[in-house]
């Protein structure tokens, strides 16, 4: 099969499409034609050598395709089903790949639109779990416009919480159709939340990285009611939760979206697509930043 991967740690120029062995399910696990991938930040973290050491490397924790391989003991689908989940061994954008964790694709969704969810999704539950958000809480999203603040804005107001999310301008009337209150990030961000609760918020959530975790530590009344995912060196100077998958990840979240989603409660837009053979344009395009929704490879 055909695959991602690098031999070496840099740039986009690194990565390549090689021909490796079809993989193979074990029990619990299903193999499916991919059709689509997901791109994340952590794909060119691992490929700057941040996240892992050894070499090579294969690419992708997120898929959508079609099942035509059934691991021991898997009876919840069966060959045919179109399904989207999680790669563990991190081998997704490839022709073929074993999904650790899967869910039937929602009907409304195309293959590229579910191989959009499950990073997003896990990562914006795992985090509202951490905060404890549910009915009634006021939430400040930091950085609420990407794939990972949409996805916990609007899945935080599924749990019946109020909203505040901080994003560009041009983002404001996105996140309006998304059920939050926005205001603009950056210097005097204190006083633009206050304008909308003059009380601050009882929690805060910050998927930016953007040094705001004072002021959101300020707004939420402190450090315990606030939560990262982006800022691992500003967790550890505030006292605040830096919340990361393999301290538990909520992958069961991806079993219970497809209602939301059919009941046009939660959507993730697919930013732009590529075909695998581009996906160092892929990368480059990530990493410059301002894309609003998911990026993803096309396969198949």
């Amino acid at each position: 099969m055909k695959a991602a991967r690098f031999s070496r740690f840099g740039g986009p120029e690194v990565l390549e499409i090689v021909d490796l062995p079809d993989p193979h399910p074990g029990p619990g696990q299903v193999r499916i034609a991919v059709r689509a991938a997901g791109v994340n930040p952590s794909d060119w973290k691992k490929r700057r050598g941040l996240m892992d050491e050894e070499l090579p490397q294969t690419m992708g924790y997120e898929a959508a395709g079609v099942v035509d391989e059934l691991g021991e003991g898997v009876a919840d689908v069966a060959v045919g089903d179109r399904v989207f989940g999680f790669s563990a061994e991190g081998a997704a954008q490839a022709e073929s790949a074993v999904l650790s964790s899967y869910a039937p694709i929602p009907p409304s969704l195309d293959f590229a639109g579910a191989a959009a969810l499950p990073a997003a999704i896990e990562t914006a539950t795992r985090s509202l779990d951490a905060l404890g958000v549910g009915a009634g809480s006021h939430l400040l999203v930091n950085g609420a416009s990407g794939s990972v603040g949409s996805a916990a804005v609007q899945l935080a107001v599924a749990r019946g919480a109020r909203v505040i999310g901080t994003a560009s301008a041009a983002n404001h009337a996105y996140l309006r159709s998304l059920g939050a209150a926005p205001v603009a990030y950056g210097a005097g961000l204190v006083g633009r939340v206050r304008a909308l609760a003059p009380d601050g918020v009882d929690l805060a959530l910050d998927v930016a990285g953007s040094g705001a975790l004072p002021e959101l530590i300020e707004l939420a009344g402190g450090p315990e009611h606030v939560v990262t995912i982006a800022d691992f060196a500003g967790a550890q100077e505030h006292g605040v939760r830096f919340s990361r998958g393999d301290a538990g990840r909520a992958v069961h979240a991806i079993a219970g979206i497809g209602e939301l989603i059919e009941a046009g409660r939660f959507s993730l837009p697919v930013a732009r697509a590529f075909p695998l053979a581009e996906i160092a344009e892929a990368h480059r395009a990530g990493e410059d930043g301002h894309v609003r929704g998911k990026l993803v490879l096309l396969v198949g």
